[in-house]
């Protein structure tokens, strides 16, 4: 069982559009809608794979009902704190030529009886789990250290888990010496305080993370595929070209993958060949967090998997 974290949930609507023009009224040609955020994301992506997984996280009000009716009917176990904070809805425009262009609210402002109550929910449902994934940004009112308390709690019971965030959330999470995290290279300049030239620049920032306490440093390189920083080497994992249909929540899949990766008992060359071929056959659908299995097949036989 891997548990998959969501604090800031959301409804995530997929607008498709001919060109996007400011100021203008502009005539939808599409509109999808998801039950979001990214850890919701992992979750489906998860099932996908075809391993068990328990998405859990806030949910408030009519956007919340919404969401819980959403996972329900794509048979995605959840189990939810809910709260009287109505949960957020987030835009995503995607025009003609593939340009996308995201609208994300930030989410209503929890209490601290709402954090309390998920804490104590979260240290027993982590006893039914392997894995743990924790996703994405929190809501207004909820502490900025609640990842590496979370990842304390898991760590406390030999759970192995991945913190997907960026800013102080991935600061303060790191602390507790997550198994993997998955920055991409400007969450690695912001966390060090650097500036990145090029893919060595890339490794070497993503090393020095590496011994901050961290087993696996993974880094997103978009169509280049992802990097993989253990304590003893480097691996980089690139697809096939693909031609892709929407980018949203291949970040999100690749997470998911590594924590089935996780959950399997894969070694690292074949997580990460994995995590490369789940993330680039999302690509290839418009729904987010989601592929078809023969497009991972047929991607996963094309992954060039070397040792740097």
């Amino acid at each position: 069982m891997i548990i998959t974290v969501t604090m800031n949930t959301a409804v995530d609507k997929a607008y498709v559009i001919e060109e996007l023009k400011k100021g203008q009224v502009m005539r939808v040609k599409k509109c999808t809608n998801t039950p979001g955020g990214k850890g919701l994301n992992v979750a489906r992506v998860i099932k996908c794979c075809g391993e068990e997984s328990l998405a859990t996280g806030f949910l408030g009000g009519h956007t919340g009902a919404c969401i819980k009716d959403m996972l329900d009917a794509q048979q995605v176990q959840n189990d939810f704190s809910y709260t009287s904070s109505e949960t957020r809805a987030c835009i995503n425009i995607l025009e003609s030529d593939g340009t996308s262009t995201e609208l994300l609210e930030p989410g209503e402002p929890l209490g601290q009886e709402d954090v309390a109550g998920f804490i104590s929910k979260f240290g027993k449902i982590i006893e039914r789990c392997n894995v743990v994934t924790i996703s994405g940004s929190v809501p207004e009112g909820v502490e900025i250290d609640i990842y590496e308390k979370l990842i304390g709690m898991a760590k406390a019971r030999n759970k192995k888990v991945i913190l997907d965030t960026s800013g102080m959330l991935l600061k303060e999470g790191i602390k507790a010496g997550p198994t993997m995290i998955k920055p991409n290279r400007d969450e690695i300049e912001a966390l060090l305080g650097i500036r990145i030239n090029g893919r060595d620049e890339v490794i070497e920032g993503a090393k020095k993370i590496q011994k901050m306490g961290i087993d696996l440093v993974a880094v997103s390189l978009g169509g280049d595929g992802a990097l993989v920083v253990t304590k003893d080497a480097v691996f980089h994992g690139k697809p096939p070209k693909i031609t892709t249909i929407n980018t949203v929540g291949s970040g999100d899949s690749m997470v998911a993958a590594f924590a089935v990766g996780f959950e399997r008992g894969y070694d690292i060359t074949e997580m990460l060949r994995y995590a490369v071929a789940v993330s680039a056959a999302n690509t290839l659908t418009m729904t987010t967090g989601n592929f078809q299995m023969e497009d991972m097949e047929r991607i996963y036989r094309e992954v060039a998997v070397e040792r740097l």
